[in-house]
């Protein structure tokens, strides 16, 4: 069974960094395209970043360029979401997902890390 285990969530201060970290294991790391998507309280999931899978091709929100920034290690199978210049809105679960396919659904999917960013 295909696992996604996020890690690496907490309560920072605005203005502060954060490092999320999403290991995978029974899936082929390597082939899938990954994703991280947040959900802030009384909201929809929303999309942050994307990487290919072979890690050259990244996507952002509009909300997180110049902030944020996706990465992956296919050695460990583990992608990592390196967050800066946190704000109070950046607050939300943090979910990674993986898909085969880079225009298809997103197959699998963590349960999820909570980032809180106090003022």
């Amino acid at each position: 069974q295909v696992q996604l285990v996020e890690s690496g969530g907490g309560l920072v201060q605005a203005g502060g960094s954060l490092r999320l970290s999403c290991a995978s294991s029974k899936l082929t790391f390597w082939r899938y395209n990954m994703g991280w998507f947040r959900q802030a309280p009384g909201k929809e999931r929303e999309f942050v970043a994307g990487i290919s899978w072979r890690g050259g091709g990244t996507s952002y929100a509009d909300f997180v360029k110049g902030r944020f920034t996706i990465s992956r290690d296919n050695a460990k199978n583990t992608v990592y979401l390196q967050m800066t210049s946190l704000k109070p809105e950046d607050t939300a679960v943090y979910y990674c997902a993986a898909r085969f396919n880079s225009d298809g659904e997103y197959e699998y999917w963590g349960q999820g890390t909570q980032v809180t960013v106090s003022s």
